[in-house]
């Protein structure tokens, strides 16, 4: 029996898993609120209460980087430490590893229903595989195969330098760097930097902020929902919101392009994190591989890698279990 977890700041998802069901088929399985907690092992112990399983083993994916078994979750005042864990699990050995990871080992596990493909391209059996991962941060990852199974990899390549494409983004990251400060990735390619980067074309009058759209920025604790629905939902869309969702969508398929060409990823580049399946249409309308694509004399090459976005909901939780469960896997 494994215990398995998706650990977040907002949410906690716990399930227990058996070699035989595999990873996608929980036994038992249940959300939790976690600021509602004052640990992990509060929930562990009220889940445990609940499902009576006999744990053998427990592994964990955690928002943040793991450092000698030992994370610190943001936006609640945990440490997750694997001797600890061990403890309340009466001597059961765990493994906790980052969430990009636990996705990561995931990816072997989905089915074509779990993905939504952007550039069907050519996989290569056996091919390094790279996940870029825009939520609130971005997280990136990669899969190498080692002859019997594909293993995971972290990254801290959302905090890399941002490299712009065109006169637009050398003004964002002009503007971003006026005090000085580092320009990650991060900054501009996640739910953090959406905001960034529609100021900066509000500022530069890119185009008109309706009226309606200030309101509702100026009334909310998060600015980035609310953009996303005037590019996506309102009718009709706000020009400047949707001005944002295009430049985003474009240093995301220029990262996504880093990746593959820094890992060489043959076996496909997945999209994960909560922005990539709401804006599917969106990464379809060229921008995304365009800016993929354009690596000068290895435009060929990314051209014919596979893009997909993984649609699973449940991804980090279906990856925990797949660290846990440790089954080997097929080349892609």
């Amino acid at each position: 029996m494994l215990l398995a977890g998706d650990i977040g700041g907002t949410k906690t998802a716990l399930g227990i898993f058996t070699p035989d069901a595999g990873p996608r088929s929980p036994l038992a399985q249940a959300t939790f609120p976690s600021h509602h907690y004052p640990s992990l092992e509060a929930i562990i112990e009220e889940f445990l209460r609940q499902t009576k399983p006999s744990i053998d083993r427990a592994s964990f994916g955690v928002a943040g980087p793991v450092i000698n078994g030992v994370a610190k979750i943001t936006n609640v005042p945990w440490t997750v430490d694997d001797a600890a864990l061990g403890r309340t699990l009466r001597g059961a050995p765990v493994r906790v590893v980052n969430d990009l990871v636990a996705i990561a080992s995931a990816v072997p596990a989905l089915e074509a229903s779990d993905r939504h493909t952007v550039n069907r391209g050519t996989t290569v059996s056996g091919g390094a595989i790279g996940i870029v991962a825009p939520g609130t941060g971005l997280g990136e990852a990669f899969l190498t195969w080692d002859g019997g199974r594909y293993r995971a990899y972290p990254s801290e390549g959302g905090h890399a330098d941002f490299a712009p494409r065109t006169p637009v983004q050398r003004g964002l990251l002009a503007a971003l760097a006026r005090d000085g400060s580092h320009v990650s990735y991060e900054r501009v390619c996640s739910g953090l930097g959406i905001p960034h980067i529609y100021a900066y074309l509000r500022d530069n009058g890119a185009a008109p902020e309706p009226a309606w759209l200030a309101q509702e920025l100026a009334a909310a604790d998060d600015p980035t929902p609310v953009i996303m629905r005037a590019a996506l939902e309102h009718e009709p869309p706000s020009q400047l919101a949707a001005d944002t969702l295009g430049e985003f969508v474009a240093i995301l398929g220029a990262e996504a392009g880093n990746l593959a060409l820094k890992v060489l990823a043959t076996g496909g580049v997945y999209l994960g994190g909560g922005i990539p399946p709401r804006i599917t249409a969106s990464l379809e309308d060229g921008r995304f591989m365009q800016a993929f694509t354009d690596k000068g004399r290895l435009s060929t090459i990314l051209s014919a890698i596979p893009v997909h976005v993984i649609t699973h909901p449940g991804v980090a939780l279906v990856g925990a279990a797949c660290v846990g469960l440790d089954l080997p896997t097929r080349p892609a």
